[in-house]
């Protein structure tokens, strides 16, 4: 077993240790909203993780005119060039990682050689085998049967910062909560720049941690756990000069179904507090209505009568 690298405070999930770590990562879940993994090897392997950083940095110095051919399948989901978001963001992004066709499409659109389209491949596959067994974690950890989440959409989406000097103290991403069930972040692992908030609305430095990686919590697991869970709000803020990428996961939500609380997790001290809802909906309703940090979930709350 690997040594877990520093947790710089966040709680730190060991994945070698199940089931003995449920209790850990259900409280994490409620509490904090977010918590590091470590020893997800056997799943991910570390060495693919620098492996497909390589492959992000490569991607993001293309041509504009190729890059621009990752067009949006869902909105926001393509290509964003510096300005569209934030003058010091640019993204590039694929709608589901579970779909091989759409990982070929990313591809195909970006003109990937055969090495970068292999490691693209390896690592679509292998953080989606992760992201869903972290679910699966949770739901064990709530005494669920089994919850269908290979199914869900899992969105993907790969984020540079060209960070300067003149930058210093400017939001790279403004505060904002995801509106999936979980997120998998492999942050940059040497240039810091990612916040998350306390519950007591402190804002709190995600340090580089290399060889660990971060999971946050978010809108869609509030309301699928019946308001147990904390959808974290976060943010990125240049604090130094530098190159800074990041790649993210999300595992958003049911494809056809409806979102909503299992029936295991109420009772008559703890009644549904949100009214089921079609995920596309929910996000149909961030979009629009501009509410990008977690307020949508009140527009699904159930009324008390």
């Amino acid at each position: 077993m690997a040594d877990a690298p520093a947790s710089n405070g966040f709680p730190v999930i060991d994945m070698l240790h199940f089931p003995a770590q449920l209790p850990e990562l259900i409280k994490a879940c409620e509490e904090n909203g977010c918590f590091r993994i470590v020893n997800f090897d056997s799943i991910l392997p570390v060495s693919l993780l620098y492996e497909m950083k390589a492959v992000v940095t490569e991607l993001f110095e293309l041509p504009l005119e190729i890059k621009q051919r990752n067009v949006d399948v869902i909105v926001g989901s393509g290509y964003k060039k510096p300005g569209e978001i934030n003058s010091i963001h640019e993204g590039l992004g694929l709608y589901d990682i579970a779909s091989s066709r759409s990982v070929d499409e990313f591809c195909n659109q970006l003109d990937a050689t055969p090495r970068q389209r292999e490691t693209i491949e390896r690592y679509a596959k292998a953080v989606h085998d992760l992201i869903t067994d972290i679910g699966h974690k949770i739901g064990e950890g709530l005494g669920l049967e089994s919850v269908p989440f290979e199914a869900w959409p899992c969105q993907f989406r790969i984020n540079k910062y060209p960070f300067t000097h003149d930058a210093i103290g400017s939001a790279g991403l403004k505060t904002h909560t995801d509106n999936g069930f979980l997120t998998i972040v492999q942050d940059d692992e040497i240039l810091s720049g990612l916040e998350v908030m306390e519950k007591s609305g402190k804002f709190v430095a995600v340090d580089p941690c290399p060889g660990a990686l971060l999971v946050t919590i978010g809108d869609i697991a509030v309301a699928w756990s019946n308001g147990r869970f904390y959808n974290v709000k976060h943010q990125v803020v240049c604090k130094e000069a530098g190159i800074r990428m990041s790649i993210a996961t999300f595992l958003l939500g049911p494809r056809e179904t409806m979102v909503e609380a299992p029936p295991e997790l109420m009772d008559s001290e703890h009644p549904r507090l949100f009214v089921p809802f079609k995920f596309e909906d929910f996000r149909k309703t961030r979009f629009f209505k501009h509410s990008h940090a977690g307020e949508a979930l009140d527009l699904f709350r159930r009324l008390a009568f």
